[in-house]
Order: structure tokens, then sequence, then C-alpha cells
């Protein structure tokens, strides 16, 4: 057994003719009786008390911190009293990533999972204590968006067990499993509803549509394209920035991923875009790159704001964007003033990307290129968000066959 248990109730000393004597301490009959006492493998005390008939208690959990350091699944027992969201946002400075990301995954968890495990102590977390939470979650937020924050809480435990906090990360068990996805497939917009959006648009924003529609951009992705990002000459669209928010601040930013890319340029597209730089010249804007305190870049932007600023989002989505789904039926008018539009996450600017692929892919264009063109990390993505679109290759394989079975008919 490691260590050793001290009974604080009672003393062993010598009396006056050197016989041992065991008599009653100062403490007898108060307090926590006995206190099971090791060394850790850091060099310093560790102790537990427990209470008086509670010895062969105190022994088993010696026995246990025994087991623990031979198998090298102990966790200091103080180390172990941090709660989940003390370790994580002291975790979360150390990561070194984007800082626009950190304050993404803490703002997730700020409001996703400190609320539900964060008073919780790394110690006693067990598999269903992350069920739990996982089943609020899948009540609270899309499939998709849980799976990231599901994503974060399993870094920053494996995260707590590295540094010595946790035997285990309870994420791991067989029994946990992270949100579902949301089984609805994405249903594209037809062509009618496009251009109908783009009609309800304003004069200055409806060139958004062709860049969305037409070039597959991202909403921020459009909101920051810059003069020189458009080249007519090789009819290329060079993806190599976004529009974003840094701690609410707007920056300049690689596109999502950091992944810039290069896009054909369509005609059409490309006349909507001269048209509309005639019309609404682009303007200087100047902004931080990639962080409020990043260093400042100066860039020509397409699509400006009424005073000459850059476009919120927020502003966009509210004032425009959102009056053109009701002009266009979409969704419906508000009632009154107050109510305000539905909400219509499926009816965001990302609607335009979904019109895209699917265009490209009913155009027999190649998953790959899809990829590449919507930015995406790997064409596995692409092919798992849009396959159910690619058109239906059964008639074209009965018809391969059938063309070489009847070329070798009449080679006899």
């Amino acid at each position: 057994m490691a260590g050793h248990i001290q009974d604080r109730w009672y003393k062993t000393e010598s009396d006056a003719n050197g016989k041992t004597v065991r008599g009653k301490t100062v403490r007898h009959g108060t307090g926590l009786r006995y206190r099971a006492r090791y060394i850790g493998p850091d060099g310093t005390e560790k102790s537990k008390s427990f209470r008086d008939g509670q010895k062969r208690l105190a022994e088993k959990w010696l026995n246990g911190i025994e087991a623990d350091m031979s198998s090298g699944q102990y966790v200091d027992p103080r180390a172990a009293k941090m709660t989940f969201q003390q370790y994580t946002e002291k975790w979360l400075k150390t990561l070194g990533a984007d800082p626009n990301t950190i304050e993404s995954m803490n703002s997730q968890l700020r409001l996703h999972a400190f609320p539900h495990i964060g008073s919780r102590p790394l110690g006693s977390f067990k598999p269903e204590h992350i069920r739990d939470w996982v089943a609020a979650l899948e009540g609270s937020v899309p499939g998709s968006y849980g799976r990231i924050i599901y994503a974060n809480v399993r870094a920053a435990l494996s995260a707590a067990v590295d540094d010595g906090y946790l035997s285990r990360n309870p994420v791991s068990a067989r029994s946990v499993k992270p949100p579902a996805l949301d089984p609805r497939r994405v249903v594209p917009w037809t062509a009618e509803r496009v251009f109908g959006v783009q009609a309800a648009m304003p004069e200055r924003y409806r060139a958004m549509v062709d860049l969305g529609a037409g070039c597959g951009m991202r909403q921020g992705e459009i909101l920051g394209i810059a003069v020189d990002a458009i080249d007519f000459d090789s009819d290329t669209l060079h993806v190599v920035q976004q529009l974003k928010l840094s701690r609410s601040k707007p920056v300049f930013a690689l596109p999502k991923g950091g992944k810039t890319r290069d896009v054909p340029l369509p005609g059409p597209v490309a006349d909507a875009l001269r048209a509309h730089m005639k019309q609404f010249p682009p303007v200087e804007i100047t902004l931080p790159w990639k962080t409020v305190d990043g260093p400042k870049v100066t860039k020509r932007l397409i699509f400006t704001a009424l005073r000459g600023s850059h476009v919120w989002r927020t502003s966009l989505n509210q004032e425009a964007w959102k009056p053109a789904l009701v002009a266009a039926g979409v969704i419906p008018e508000p009632e009154t003033k107050e109510e305000g539009y539905v909400a219509a996450r499926e009816h965001g600017m990302h609607a335009l990307r979904h019109f895209y692929a699917s265009a490209l892919l009913d155009g027999g264009e190649n998953i790959k290129a899809v990829s590449e063109y919507l930015g995406h990390s790997n064409a596995a993505l692409t092919l798992r968000i849009y396959a159910h679109l690619m058109p239906n290759s059964q008639e074209r394989t009965r018809t391969a066959i059938a063309t070489v079975y009847d070329e070798a008919q009449r080679s006899i």
C-alpha cells in the first residue's frame, strides 16, 4: 500500500518508564479521524481525510492510488478538482492558433458547453455526463454545428489527459456519440428563384448574387472582393480574401480554412461586374489584416455601403437580403415591424453556393473540380454534401456497355 494512514484521534508516546502507550489527542472525537498520506510522483505529500469507522475505506483509497501509479493512470487529486471551464479557458490561451479561431471556439464553448459542464471538476467526469450534454446540444443547435462544438470539448479534455488532470477522456468512451447530423439534404434553388431574389435586391448589391450563384463565393468573400481579384483578360476570379469579424470588429483575412483559389469567371458574371463597377465605382477601404491588432491593409472593394464604407453583414441581411427573400416569395413578410423576419438559415446567401454546385454537377463537371471551385478542403466533403445532386449514371453505364457489345459483334 502506498503511503500510510494517520489516526488523528490517538497518538503513541513513551511513559516515564519508557514504555510505549497509546493516548488520546486533543482532537479526539472531533473532525475527520483518519488521514491517508502518500508521496506523489512530483515528490510532494498528498492526503485525504476520512471519518471515524472508515479506516478500510482509507486503505482502499491508498491501494487505488498505488494501482493508478503503477498503471500510469495516476491523477493528482488536487488537479482533478479544477473545473472544465477553468482548465479550458487556460488551455485556449496556449493554443497559438488564429486569434479569430480561438475567439470563435471560446464563444461556442461559453454558449453551449460551459453552462452544462463548465462547473464540473475534471476528476469527476464520466461518459454519462458527456452523453447528457450531447443530448442537450442536439436540442439547441444544428447537428453540423453541434459536431464542431463537440470536437472542441473533446480536444480540451484530451489536453487535460495529456496534462495529467484527467486519467482518460470520457468523450472517447464507446457509448459516447457525437451529435447526429441533420438528415435533410441540400435542396438547391431553382434559377427562377435565384433571379427573382436578385431582381428584388437593391441595385448596388445585385451583382453579389452573380458572384454567389455564378462563382460559388461565400458571403464574406463577396463582401471582401477587391478590384485586383478580377482578371477580365483570363476570365478568372482570384478568391484570396474575405471580410470577417474579429472580436466584433471588421478585418480582412484569408478565405475560410486559409484556402485561396481561382474560379472561372463566366461571361454573364463578368458583364454584371463591369456594369456594377461603372455604376458604383470601387472605394478604397483600409482595415486590419486577420485580427483587430493586425497590420492595416487597403483594398479597392467592389461592394460598399451607401456612405462609402464596407458592407456590414448583419445590415446586408436585414436591410437587403431578407426583404428580397420576401419579395421573391421565399419567406413570409413579418406581420408587424416588431416581429421581424423569420429565421431562414437554409435561405441565407449560402443558398447561392448550393445553386452553383448543382448547376456544375448537372452540367457534367467532375466532383474534384467542383470541390476546388467551392474552396472545400477535399472532394470527399463536396461529395458528402452534393452526391445526391449528381446526375444518375445508370443510363450512361447501360449505353457504354451496350456500345462495347455492339462494336464487338460487328467485328466478328
